[in-house]
């Protein structure tokens, strides 16, 4: 594609303007699933979200950045599932819709990866801003609201973190007392065994999970 470029100088005190052609092409901004959708990173469509392309992912993007112990990583998809399960036990009442939204509540991750806490910080707004769309088409795909109420999303967030509490102690290499304090105390009914799986039980169990609970969703909503 070629562009043109602006270009300003001074000639007899007169500040002239001249346009030149440049061949730099625009960054791509899409990426190809093994689906074979093409998501559209600045502006994603729902119409291009696949569940298996978000299994593909999360399974293979590992927590901790991969440094944690055992033979396999620990997947976000593993993880989806142990949250999913932790709101089952925060709210026993939740209809399906609210456990599908605990089931995709890292979803975004399966195109952005799983960034530390640490480095979102840095990166600030605008990775948010992203990171927000992305979920919003993901909801949309599969019957949720784009934007989740308060409570759900405070319940989501406190099985994150009493999820991240048992990871951090039991394969991160965290102490209790470092992990209380970035995780707070967990409930003792939120106890969870971690359990790392190869990258193609994680997979399938993820996919297993979803199918499971997007069922219920159509059936409630009917």
């Amino acid at each position: 594609m070629v562009t043109r470029k602006a270009r300003a100088h001074i000639r007899d005190g007169v500040k002239v303007t001249r346009v030149e052609k440049s061949n730099t092409k625009p960054a791509r901004a899409w990426q190809r699933m093994l689906s074979g959708r093409r998501l559209d990173l600045l502006d994603p469509s729902p119409f291009d979200v696949e569940i298996d392309d978000i299994a593909q992912g999360l399974a293979r993007v590992a927590r901790w950045n991969g440094q944690t112990r055992g033979d396999h990583a620990f997947s976000v998809a593993e993880h989806s599932v142990i949250v999913e399960r932790l709101c089952g036990v925060l709210a026993p009442r939740w209809s399906a819709k609210w456990r599908l939204a605990a089931l995709l509540h890292d979803a975004p991750e399966y195109v952005i990866g799983d960034m530390i806490s640490p480095f979102k910080a840095v990166l600030g707004c605008d990775y948010k801003a992203f990171e927000a769309r992305l979920a919003g088409a993901i909801h949309m795909r599969y019957g949720l609201p784009s934007q989740l109420p308060a409570t759900v999303r405070s319940t989501i967030k406190r099985a994150d973190r009493i999820c991240a509490y048992h990871e951090a102690v039991q394969i991160a290499g965290f102490t209790v007392k470092e992990a209380r304090k970035l995780f707070g105390r967990p409930p003792v009914n939120g106890k969870v065994e971690i359990n790392p799986l190869p990258v193609r039980d994680a997979q399938i169990l993820f996919v297993n999970r979803f199918t499971t609970l997007h069922a219920r969703t159509k059936r409630e909503a009917r």
